[in-house]
């Protein structure tokens, strides 16, 4: 249970939001986990580390010219700092998931359902509030392109995610 827990933990704050370093990077293999539970600190320094390969994937897909990048770098530090807020919701839901998979009742099955349909509503949400910002920022093109980015890296975190958790019993 606990190798569980921490895989999905592990690879969910990897991905906060949202990718790892490569875009075919693979899930870790199980017993590369140590069976220790992850720490808040450990998900603190990965989120950290994902983030700096998240600039450099969308720096290296974006193409920004100088005068996009001055513009665009301080929407996108406070679309993923409000991201990561968010996220922080996956995260409690995975953990909590991750130790009760196996014994789910109705009670808390359907409370998982509406956390993990809120943690969609609201990161759909933001992307809706940040739009206009980037535009602003970038341009509508430019925004298009950033926005298949980011979705393409919180891509690669949801199918890590589902190929990890177990499904309920």
């Amino acid at each position: 249970m606990k190798t569980i827990q921490c895989l999905a933990v592990l690879v969910f704050s990897l991905g906060t939001m949202t990718a790892f370093g490569q875009a075919g990077a693979q899930a870790p293999p199980a017993d590369a986990v140590t069976g220790r539970p992850v720490t808040d600190d450990d998900i603190a320094v990965l989120r950290q580390d994902v983030q700096a390969d998240k600039t450099e994937i969308i720096t290296r897909n974006m193409n920004f010219t100088d005068e996009e990048s001055k513009a665009f770098w301080p929407v996108y530090r406070e679309y993923a700092h409000e991201q990561q807020k968010i996220g922080d919701q996956r995260v409690a839901l995975i953990k909590d998931y991750a130790a009760n998979y196996d014994k789910i009742d109705d009670t808390q099955a359907d409370s998982y359902i509406q956390r993990a349909v809120k943690y969609e509503e609201e990161m759909a949400d933001l992307r809706k509030k940040y739009i206009p910002k980037f535009k602003k920022a970038i341009g509508a093109k430019q925004t298009a392109k950033f926005l298949q980015v980011d979705n393409r890296l919180n891509l690669l975190v949801n199918v890590q995610l589902a190929a990890l958790l177990p499904l309920i019993k």
